[in-house]
């Protein structure tokens, strides 16, 4: 099952580090926030990602062009009157990766729809690239493949300003909309299952997918939530990161499940 990130967004409310890269590659504990996100992924087994880049999507493509070779021992001989270059032992993730631009300007909606070829006609898991969990994602997809539903979203108990659920008894979402200051319910935590039908809810680039398409399926009873109760935080802004990175100093990151 692949596993597809939004990636491209500016990043405005996080403006002081992402002027200078995208929010998704800003660091935490020495990594872009978005390596720990596969990191989670991948020690579920999932290790085969589509990444939808849009705001400086060239810098990804240079990150992780860079990243075997920064994360391995290199010998660099000139002797010869030519460079000889000897890798010695690597320590890179054994991933795939496909890094799509899917426009500028494109939103949510619009950016899933444009890695549709690259996801073909099977479920895939879906996530944002600012946000770390610690939910276990293989307990999630039992989950989707148990309610036989087009779609799951991930739900998390916290007083934030997300997107606002109504769940009913039976784990259904009821409707979905879009936050409000106010709120204190369920909230989407992204750290989704989406089935291949999901494409058909997606009109175009201008389509966000937290309204029309999420929305729809919710009236249609095609949207179910997994509950999580454990950790989740999003790095929306400095204070937020500055959280994270406290967390992973410390050794207490809840999201951090594998051997460094």
């Amino acid at each position: 099952m692949k596993v597809v990130l939004l990636a491209g967004g500016f990043g405005r409310r996080i403006s002081e580090e992402s002027a200078n890269v995208p929010k998704p590659l800003i660091e935490i504990g020495g990594k872009p926030i978005l390596w720990h996100i596969m990191k989670s992924y991948a020690y579920y087994g999932f290790d085969e990602f589509i990444i939808c880049t849009g705001y400086k999507q060239q810098a990804f493509k240079q990150w992780f062009s860079d990243y075997f070779l920064n994360s391995s021992d290199v010998s660099f001989d000139y002797r010869g009157g030519e460079s000889v270059t000897t890798i010695h032992e690597c320590h890179a993730e054994p991933w795939k990766v496909t890094v799509v631009d899917t426009g500028l300007n494109t939103m949510t909606g619009g950016r899933i729809k444009r890695v549709q070829r690259y996801v073909g006609n099977e479920p895939f898991l879906m996530t944002y690239g600012d946000g770390v969990c610690d939910v276990d994602i293989n307990e999630l997809v039992k989950f989707h493949k148990g309610h036989g539903k087009i779609a799951t979203l991930t739900a998390v108990l916290q007083d934030q300003s997300k997107g606002v659920l109504d769940i009913g008894g039976d784990n259904a979402v009821k409707s979905f909309r879009e936050k409000k200051i106010s709120d204190s319910s369920p909230i989407n935590a992204g750290f989704m299952v989406l089935n291949p039908e999901i494409f058909n809810y997606i009109d175009g680039d201008d389509t966000i997918f937290e309204r029309d398409p999420l929305e729809k399926l919710a009236d249609e009873g095609q949207l179910m939530s997994y509950m999580h109760r454990g950790f989740w935080q999003c790095m929306d802004n400095l204070r937020e990161k500055e959280q994270l990175e406290k967390l992973l100093e410390t050794g207490n990151a809840p999201w951090k499940k594998w051997e460094d």
